[in-house]
């Protein structure tokens, strides 16, 4: 153990809290491999998620520079010492994988390694994926291999818990989809309801209009107006829609000024005032901004689509150490907090709970006939 630096249990503590730390799938497989080399102290790491064609759908290195890995050319089949990763619970520790009888040769631009320990990724009978690392950085007695039992002991617990990682952000992404898919069915929804009917409208007043161009021009004017308001009603229905059917610019804007861009659309876009005020906030996690983002446009949805309010607020402000508390108040009719399950139905209020507790977060709903809602999502940060 002595030729690794961060060895000990405090070591293994640290990989298994950054691997758990990630919600998406490509940061949990990236940070396996970080923590696998750093923990085993190897020179090289690589982890490949199997496709259903006898290649890998994902190959994450460590180790290799981004000029080495695009000289190295497509991604592996699933051949020689990485396919028996995939087809065994065993571990392969091997002295020098150029000398084991399934070992195929590197691509010209691969580099050299020689000790080598391998071994799968499994949930129960399933193997998510394989895990290598090769050349470990310590003195090598000829004919022997770096890795040591010890070695191989310390990578199965880091496997073991990687599985439950990449279970988890699988999971993650899957329930996101599902969410992504209701609120493209919910926009669908919302577009046959207000601007469907919009254009109809528009349609009957353009053909009243031709109808009296001839015999009343002066009716006939008054009728082509109102074409043009319906069609500017039905303009701004569509730019709410997109504002919200498109993903939001959260990598390169941040939160606040990617919710203060759509507050100032739907603003705009409706008869009701709809403000925005941030006070010391901070960059968070992504999948925090997100979820603080898609809460805020649901509840923005149920007030100017459901409330009748005539102002809507929506406050992003500080939270203890590093945290963000989100609030979208109205003061439209409101709703008995004791028909708050019922209404959750109609009002997406399970959905945003499930996205706060999805991040760690909370969500209070504040109701009352006559007396506005208050919705509110406070998250710890990272």
């Amino acid at each position: 153990m002595s030729h690794r630096p961060g060895s000990g249990l405090a070591a293994v503590s640290s990989a298994l809290l950054a691997m758990n730390r990630q919600m998406e799938v490509r940061d949990v497989l990236k940070t396996i491999v970080v923590s696998a080399r750093e923990l085993l102290d190897a020179e090289y790491a690589a982890l490949g998620v199997p496709d259903d064609h006898g290649g890998f759908a994902q190959f994450v290195v460590d180790g290799v520079s981004d000029a080495q890995w695009r000289a190295i050319g497509p991604l592996p089949r699933q051949h020689g010492i990485l396919a028996s990763m995939l087809h065994t619970a065993e571990t392969e520790r091997l002295a020098d994988v150029r000398k084991d009888p399934r070992f195929e040769g590197w691509p010209e631009a691969h580099p050299e390694m020689s000790d080598f320990i391998g071994l799968p990724v499994r949930d129960g009978d399933e193997t998510l994926a394989a895990l290598f690392l090769a050349n470990k950085r310590c003195p090598k007695p000829d004919g022997s291999c770096g890795f040591t039992a010890e070695d191989e002991e310390l990578l199965t617990l880091l496997a073991q818990h990687a599985a439950i990682a990449l279970t988890n952000a699988r999971l993650y992404e899957r329930s996101r989809e599902l969410t992504i898919a209701e609120e493209r069915s919910r926009l669908a929804h919302e577009l046959h309801d207000a601007v469907s009917q919009k254009l109809f409208s528009l349609r009957l007043t353009a053909q009243a209009a031709a109808a009296l161009v001839d015999r009343d021009p002066a009716r006939a004017k008054g009728e082509l107006q109102q074409v043009a308001a319906l069609a500017a009603e039905a303009a701004d229905e569509l730019r709410a829609a997109v504002v919200e059917l498109r993903p939001a610019a959260l990598d390169e804007d941040g939160l606040v000024h990617t919710l203060r861009t759509q507050v100032q659309v739907l603003d705009r876009a409706h008869t009701a005032r709809v403000t925005f005020d941030a006070v010391g906030v901070r960059a968070l996690p992504a999948a925090q901004e997100e979820a603080l983002l898609r809460v805020a446009q649901e509840a923005l949805h149920n007030a100017l689509r459901h409330s009748g309010a005539g102002l809507v607020t929506v406050a992003l402000t500080r939270s203890g150490p590093g945290g963000v508390r989100l609030a979208v108040t109205d003061d439209g009719k409101g709703f008995e907090p004791s028909t708050v399950r019922s209404a959750g139905r109609h009002l997406g209020l399970v959905s945003m709970r499930d996205r706060a507790a999805g991040v760690g977060g909370t969500l209070t709903v504040t109701s009352a006939p006559g007396r506005g809602t208050t919705i509110e999502m406070e998250v710890p940060g990272g």
